[in-house]
C-alpha cells in the first residue's frame, strides 16, 4: 500500500483501509487530522520522507511463537525469545492506551498498523537486553512495544539492533509508562553502518510523580532515520536525555522530540552531540514545553555538532515554549569544525594529524558515552563508535601510521 493515500480518507475509512479495530478510533481521528507527512511537514522538513510515503509497500506480519532465551529478541517485529528474569513479564496482547495528543502522525499510523503490541511489565528491580533483528527485504515492518515500570522499581534496558533488511522501512516504537517513584534507564545503541533499511521509531514516554527516566541514544548511521519522542513529566518527575549521533555519506538522521512539563518541580535535561562526515545531515528538532501547571520547573537543552567535511550539514533547532515565570530554563546550539588551535597544540607535541583529529573526536563523543552508568556497556558503546567512525581499514592504518600522508579523514 502507498501511505500517502491515507490523506484522502476520513477516520472511519482509515480504520477500514488498515484493518484496525474500532478501539483505535482515536488514533484514526488523529491521523486524519495530522495527515501522513510530506516534504513540507514541519517535523519532517529536514528528512527525506516522500520516498517512504509514496512507495507501494508490502506489509510484513509475522506470527512466530516466542521461546525462552537469554535476552528479549524481537525479530522482524515479532516476539522471538523472552528471558527468564524475576520481576519481568512479557506478552503479546491488545494495546489501546494511545496518547491522544502526540505531535507525530507516524505514531498514530504505527499503532493503527499494529494488530497487537509486545507488552513488557517490570515489577521488580532488574536489568535486561532487547535485541531487534531485521532480515525481511523490500517490506514495511511495523510493530509496537509497551513498557510498564511499576512503582518503586529500578530497572535498566539495553537496546541493540542487528541484521539487514535491504530496502525495507522499519516503523515502530515504544509507549513507556514509568510509575510513581520508579527509575528506568533506557540505553539504545543502533549501528546502521552496515544496514540498508530506513528506521523511524516514534515513541511516547509518560513519567509519573517522583519518577526518573534516563534516556541514552547512540546512533551510527550511513542511511536515513529518525528517533521521535514525546515525554510527559508529572510533579517532581525527571527526564535526562542524551544523544550521540555519527552520520556519514548522504545520511539524514537525528532526533525530533517534545518534552512537556505538566507537574510542579519537574526537571529535564537534553544534551545532543553530532559528528557529521561527507554530505551527511544531522537533525536535532527539539521542543521543551512548560505548561502553566509546572511551576518551579528546571529545563535545559543543548546541541553541539562537529562538521568534518564542507558538505556536512546540521539542522539544529532547540526550542523553549514557556507559559510561567517561576522556572529555570536554558537552551543553546553550537555547530562548527574541529578547533584548529587544539589541533596545532597536539601536533606541536609530536602527534600526527590523523591521531590529533582522532583524539579530539573521541573526546567530544566521550562526554555522552560517560553518561552511561554501566561501565561495561559504556566501554562497549565506545568501541562501537570507534569502529563505526574509523572502520577496520582506518584503525589498521592508524596503528602503523608514520605520518607519511596527512590527508583529512
Amino acid at each position: 500500500m502507498k501511505l500517502e493515500i491515507l490523506n484522502a480518507l476520513d477516520s472511519g475509512s482509515i480504520l477500514k483501509e488498515l484493518g484496525a479495530s474500532a478501539e483505535k478510533s482515536t488514533a484514526a481521528s488523529a491521523l486524519a487530522k495530522l495527515k501522513v507527512p510530506h516534504k513540507k511537514s514541519e517535523k519532517y522538513r529536514y528528512f527525506d520522507i516522500e520516498p517512504l510515503v509514496k512507495r507501494d509497500w508490502k506489509l510484513y506480519d509475522s506470527q512466530a511463537e516466542p521461546v525462552k532465551g537469554n535476552k528479549l529478541v524481537i525479530a522482524d517485529g515479532a516476539l522471538e525469545s523472552v528471558p527468564k528474569i524475576d520481576g519481568l513479564s512479557v506478552e503479546v496482547a491488545d494495546f489501546s492506551d494511545i496518547d491522544g495528543e502526540h505531535f507525530d502522525s507516524m505514531y498514530y499510523l504505527s499503532h493503527l498498523l499494529a494488530k497487537k503490541a509486545i507488552i513488557i511489565r517490570i515489577s521488580k528491580d532488574c536489568k535486561f537486553e532487547i535485541e531487534h533483528r531485521f532480515s525481511i527485504k523490500e517490506h514495511l515492518i511495523n510493530y509496537r512495544v509497551a513498557i510498564f515500570a511499576d512503582a518503586n522499581t529500578h530497572s535498566q534496558i539495553f537496546e541493540t539492533f542487528s541484521g539487514e533488511a535491504e530496502n525495507s522501512f522499519i516503523l515502530g516504537g515504544y509507549d513507556i509508562f514509568v510509575s510513581r517513584d520508579a527509575n528506568l534507564n533506557l540505553i539504545k545503541s543502533h549501528n546502521l553502518s552496515q544496514a540498508d533499511y530506513t528506521p523511524i521509531f516514534t515513541n511516547r514516554y509518560k513519567i509519573d510523580t517522583n519518577a526518573n527516566f534516563k534516556l541514552n541514544t547512540f546512533d551510527f548511521a550511513n542511511v536515513n532515520g529518525l528517533n521521535i519522542f514525546k515525554a510527559e513529566l508529572k510533579e517532581n518527575a525527571v527526564c535526562d536525555a542524551s544523544h550521540l549521533l555519527f552520520a556519514e555519506e548522504s545520511a539524514k538522521y537525528g532526533i525530533v522530540s517534545e518534552i512537556v512539563h505538566e507537574g510542579k518541580s519537574s526537571s529535564s535535561n537534553q544534551n545532543a552531540k553530532s559528528i557529521l562526515k561527507d554530505s551527511a545531515r544531522g537533525i536535532f528538532d527539539a521542543l521543551i514545553r512548560v505548561q502553566q501547571s509546572a511551576k518551579w520547573t528546571k529545563a535545559h537543552q543543548n546541541s553541539k555538532a562537529i562538521l568534518l567535511q564542507s558538505g556536512a550539514y546540521m539542522a539544529s533547532k532547540p526550542q523553549l515554549e514557556i507559559y510561567i515565570d517561576d522556572l529555570e530554563a536554558s537552551h543553546g546550539s553550537t555547530t562548527g569544525q574541529l578547533d584548529e588551535q587544539q589541533l596545532f597544540y597536539l601536533r606541536s607535541r609530536g602527534i600526527n594529524l590523523a591521531d590529533a583529529r582522532k583524539m579530539l573526536i573521541l573526546a567530544f563523543a566521550s562526554e555522552i558515552v560517560a553518561k552511561v552508568d554501566d561501565e561495561y556497556l559504556a566501554n562497549k558503546i565506545y568501541s562501537q563508535f570507534e569502529q563505526a567512525y574509523y572502520g577496520s581499514y582506518d584503525l589498521d592504518c592508524l596503528k602503523t601510521c608514520d605520518g607519511c600522508k596527512e590527508e583529512e579523514l
